[in-house]
C-alpha cells in the first residue's frame, strides 16, 4: 500500500498532469487532501480487520471478544475506567487481562491441572508463582509394601538445606494435618488433603549490569555487591519453566538466591560443568578489571556464610561469595585487581521506581538539541570520560537546549557544579535501562558539597536516571524549571551496611531563594528544605508524583524552611508515600497518598486532600474520602445521635484510628520491601484510593484488582471440593 500524499495524483494520465502543471498543480493539491482521507479509512478498514483476532485487536475490543468466549468479568476488582484516558487504559489491562481473555478456551481443557494455576497466576495477574499440593506434605503412616518417597518426611537436623525452606513455597518436610482452609477469609491454613496453594512473587528482580564493586574500607580485601556498600540480597535472574507441564523451581522464580542452594549448585557445577547462577546471562558475575575483559571462572567462585567478615576467608586462588549478604571476600594475602572489581547482579524490588535497568520513556526537547555522550569505560573522540567534561564542552559551545547522557553504569566520583544561562535548557540523565551513580564526597572542609545548579531566568534543567548518594542537590537563584524523574537521592545521603542512614537529618533537595517549578516524578528522594529570604513572593510550585519522599523517619521533617513554621511552597502530591512530618504554605491537591507524619499547611483555604490518609492531628485544607476520617464517621454520627458516651466515643475512635494505621514491610530505603504494604494492612489503605487500588507509590500495580481477579480464576478452574489459596512469599 503507497502512503505518499501524491498516490492518487500518479494514477492520472500524463496528459492531466502536464496540464496541471501549466495551471499550478491545483489537482494535484485537491488530490493530495482526498489522499489523506483515502487513507485514513484504509488504515480503519486495516483495524477492523486486526480487531478480529485478541492478539492485535485494540484494547479496548479485549471485552468483547471476551464474551465471545464467555469469559466474565470481575466486579469485585471494581468497574473498567474510560478507555480515552491512560490512567483508564492501564486500569482495564488489569481489569480484563488480554493474555487471559486469550487463553481461555485452552484453560478450560485444561482444567484441574496443577501446572494451570500458575499459568493463571501469569496470565491474569501477571505475578510469578508455584503450585503446591500440601497433601503430599502431610505426615501420614505408609505401607511397606507400597512407599512414597516423595512424600513428606520426618525433620533431618543435619539437613540444613531442608530446614532452611521451611514453611516455604520449597518445603519439603512433613507436617500435622491443618483444618484451617487455605482460602479463609480469616487465618489461613495450609495442610490438609483438599488444600492448593499458590505462592506469588510480587516483588522483581532487577539487573545492574557491569558496575564497580564497593569496597570496603574498614574490612581487608573484601567488597559488597551495591555501590552504596549496603548489605543487598541477591535474586534470581529466573526463567520460564521449558515445559507448560512443569512446576516452577528456585531458578524459575524471582527469589532470593539462599546460601545453601548456591553451595549446591556449584558442587552440582563441577560435574556439569555449568551453574544456574554465576555466569554470563546468569544471576550474578564478577570481574576483576573494566568488563568485559578478565571474567572471574567459575572454579574460583565459592559460597561462605559472610556475615562476620574474617569468619570464613576463601582459600587461596578463589573467591568467597555470600547471596544473602551480598558481599565479596578475597583471601587475605590475595593481590586486588588493579581496576578493582566489577560485578553484575540482580536485586529485589516492587516497581520500576527510583532510576534502574528498566525502559523507561526518555524526554527529549520539542526543538533542536545537541546531544553529549558520557562513558568512564569506553571513552573517545565523541563520548566523554566525565560528567564534568561533558559540562566543559556544554558551557564553551552554550546551545540553546542540551542533553548529557551517560551511556554506563559506572560510579562518578565527582564535584558537579552547574551554571545555567538564560533561555537555556540543560538535561543530565542516564541512557535508556542504564542507572548511573554520582557519588559526591565531602571535598570542602569548610561548606558544603552538594551538586550544585545555579540558575537564570528562564532557563529549565531536567535530572533523569540517576543514583546519587554522599551529598544532596541544592538549586540557587531563578530558574524557571526543576524536573527530577527516575532518580533517587539516598535519604540520609547514605547508608550503613544495614541500610540505616548515615546523615537522617540531612535534607536531599534544597532550594535556595530560587522560583524554580519544581516537578519530581518515579524517584526516590530524601527531605525538601527551602530557603526563601523574601517571602513576598509567590510560593514555590512543588509536584510530587508515584514517588516516596523519605525523611528517614516520621519525626523528622520530610518538607519544611528552617526558622520558619512552614515552607514557602504550594504543594501537589499524587500517588506519593511521605515519611516524615510535612511544613507548607498550602496543598493544591493531595491524591491517592499516603502522608506517615503530621501535615501543617499555613492555608488551609486553598486546595484539597482527597483519598488519601492523612495523620490524626494534621491541619489541611478540606478532605474528602481520607482515612481514618471515613472510619470516625460512623462513631461521631453515634456520638451525635447520644448513642455512646464520650469516653467510649473517644475509646472507639482510638481503636479505628490504630486498625487504620499504615503498616509496612520496611521503611528503610535498600530493602527489597521498602514502603511496600503489610498483608496486615487494613483494607481501607490498600483499597482506599479513588479507584480501589492502593494508596501511595504503588497504586498503579493495582494489586488488589490482580489479587480479586486470580482469587475468582482460582475458584473457576479448580477441581470440585478442592479449596486453593493464594499465599504471598513476597
Amino acid at each position: 500500500m503507497n502512503d505518499t500524499q501524491d498516490r492518487l495524483y500518479e494514477l492520472l494520465p500524463v496528459i492531466y498532469r502536464q496540464r496541471d502543471a501549466e495551471l499550478g498543480f491545483p489537482l494535484k493539491a485537491l488530490l493530495q487532501v482526498i489522499a489523506e482521507q483515502v487513507d485514513v479509512v484504509e488504515d480503519d478498514i486495516a483495524q477492523l480487520y486486526e480487531n478480529w483476532f485478541i492478539e492485535t485487536c485494540q484494547d479496548w475490543v479485549v471485552p468483547y471478544i471476551g464474551d465471545l468466549v464467555g469469559y466474565e468479568q470481575v466486579h469485585e476488582a471494581g468497574q473498567p475506567g474510560e478507555v480515552t484516558t491512560l490512567p483508564g487504559q492501564q486500569r482495564n489491562k488489569i481489569l480484563i487481562p488480554r493474555r487471559d481473555v486469550a487463553n481461555t478456551i485452552r484453560n478450560r481443557r485444561r482444567k484441574g491441572t496443577l501446572a494451570l494455576l500458575e499459568l493463571l497466576a501469569r496470565d491474569v495477574a501477571n505475578w510469578p508463582a508455584r503450585a503446591v499440593e500440601f497433601y503430599v506434605l502431610l505426615g501420614v503412616t505408609q505401607a511397606l509394601n507400597h512407599l512414597r518417597l516423595h512424600r513428606g518426611r520426618t525433620v533431618d537436623l543435619r539437613n540444613g538445606d531442608a530446614l532452611s525452606r521451611l514453611d516455604g513455597p520449597f518445603d519439603e518436610l512433613a507436617h500435622t494435618v491443618d483444618i484451617r482452609r487455605p482460602n479463609s477469609s480469616r487465618t489461613k491454613g495450609r495442610h490438609n488433603v483438599p488444600s492448593v496453594g499458590l505462592f506469588i512473587w510480587r516483588l522483581q528482580a532487577y539487573s545492574i549490569t557491569e558496575a564497580p564493586a564497593y569496597y570496603v574500607e574498614q574490612v581487608q580485601n573484601a567488597f559488597t555487591f551495591n555501590v552504596l556498600s549496603t548489605d543487598t540480597q541477591l535474586y534470581t535472574r529466573w526463567t520460564p519453566e521449558d515445559e507448560p507441564t512443569q512446576i516452577a523451581g528456585e531458578t524459575n522464580l524471582p527469589t532470593p538466591i539462599r546460601r545453601e542452594a548456591l553451595r549446591k549448585d556449584l558442587e552440582a557445577s563441577k560435574v556439569k560443568g555449568t551453574s544456574a547462577y554465576y555466569g554470563d546471562e546468569k544471576s550474578f558475575q564478577l570481574w576483576e578489571g573494566i568488563p568485559p575483559s578478565n571474567p572471574v571462572p567459575l572454579e574460583r567462585i565459592v559460597q561462605a556464610d559472610l556475615s562476620s567478615w574474617d569468619d570464613n576467608r576463601p582459600p587461596a586462588g578463589k573467591i568467597a561469595i555470600d547471596p544473602e549478604l551480598g558481599r565479596i571476600s578475597y583471601p587475605l594475602d590475595a593481590t586486588l585487581p588493579e581496576n578493582g572489581v566489577w560485578v553484575t547482579y540482580h536485586y529485589g524490588f516492587s516497581a520500576d521506581l527510583g532510576g534502574g535497568e528498566y525502559d523507561r520513556l526518555l524526554s527529549q526537547p520539542t526543538e533542536e538539541f545537541v546531544l553529549y555522550r558520557v562513558s568512564k569505560k569506553q571513552p573517545g573522540e565523541e563520548v566523554f570520560p566525565s560528567i564534568n567534561a561533558a559540562l566543559e564542552r556544554w558551557k564553551s559551545e552554550l546551545p540553546d537546549h542540551a542533553i548529557i547522557e551517560v551511556i554506563d553504569n559506572d560510579a562518578y566520583v565527582e564535584q558537579i557544579k552547574i551554571d545555567m544561562e538564560e533561555n537555556k535548557s540543560l538535561q543530565i540523565r542516564a541512557a535508556n535501562e542504564t542507572r548511573p551513580t554520582i557519588r559526591l564526597l565531602d571535598y570542602k572542609t569548610g561548606g558544603p558539597d552538594a551538586l550544585t545548579i545555579k540558575g537564570a531566568p528562564k532557563a529549565r534543567f531536567t535530572f533523569d536516571g540517576f543514583l546519587v548518594t554522599g551529598r544532596g542537590i541544592e538549586v540557587k537563584g531563578e530558574l524557571e524549571e526543576l524536573t527530577i524523574r527516575h532518580c533517587t537521592l539516598v535519604p540520609g545521603w547514605n547508608l550503613e551496611h544495614d541500610c540505616e542512614p548515615v546523615r537522617p537529618t540531612e535534607a536531599s533537595l534544597w532550594l535556595q531563594d530560587t522560583s524554580a517549578r519544581v516537578n519530581i516524578a518515579n524517584s526516590i528522594i530524601g527531605s525538601i528544605q527551602i530557603r526563601q529570604n523574601d517571602i513576598t513572593t509567590d510560593p514555590i510550585p512543588i509536584s510530587i508524583f508515584d514517588s516516596v519522599l523519605d525523611a528517614t523517619s516520621i519525626d523528622q521533617e520530610a518538607i519544611g524552611m528552617p526558622g520558619c513554621p512552614v515552607a514557602h511552597a504550594v504543594l501537589t502530591i499524587v500517588r506519593t508515600t511521605v515519611i516524615g512530618y510535612v511544613q507548607t504554605h498550602a496543598i493544591e491537591l493531595a491524591e491517592n497518598s499516603i502522608f506517615f507524619g503530621l501535615v501543617t499547611v499555613a492555608r488551609r483555604q486553598i486546595g484539597c486532600m482527597r483519598f488519601c490518609y492523612v495523620t490524626p492531628g494534621s491541619r489541611t485544607p478540606r478532605r474528602y474520602n481520607c482515612q481514618p476520617d471515613l472510619v470516625e464517621k460512623p462513631i461521631l454520627a453515634r456520638f451525635a445521635r447520644g448513642e455512646i458516651d464520650p469516653q467510649r466515643k473517644d475509646r472507639e475512635v482510638e481503636n479505628e484510628r490504630a486498625r487504620i494505621h499504615p503498616q509496612f514491610n520496611s521503611l528503610r530505603y535498600g530493602t527489597p520491601d521498602y514502603c511496600q504494604l503489610a498483608d496486615t494492612c487494613a483494607e481501607e489503605i490498600k483499597r482506599g484510593a479513588d479507584d480501589e487500588s492502593e494508596m501511595g507509590v504503588f497504586h498503579d500495580l493495582y494489586q488488589p484488582q490482580r489479587e480479586a481477579n486470580l482469587r475468582t480464576r482460582l475458584d473457576e478452574y479448580t477441581p470440585a471440593g478442592m479449596d486453593a489459596g493464594i499465599f504471598y512469599a513476597s
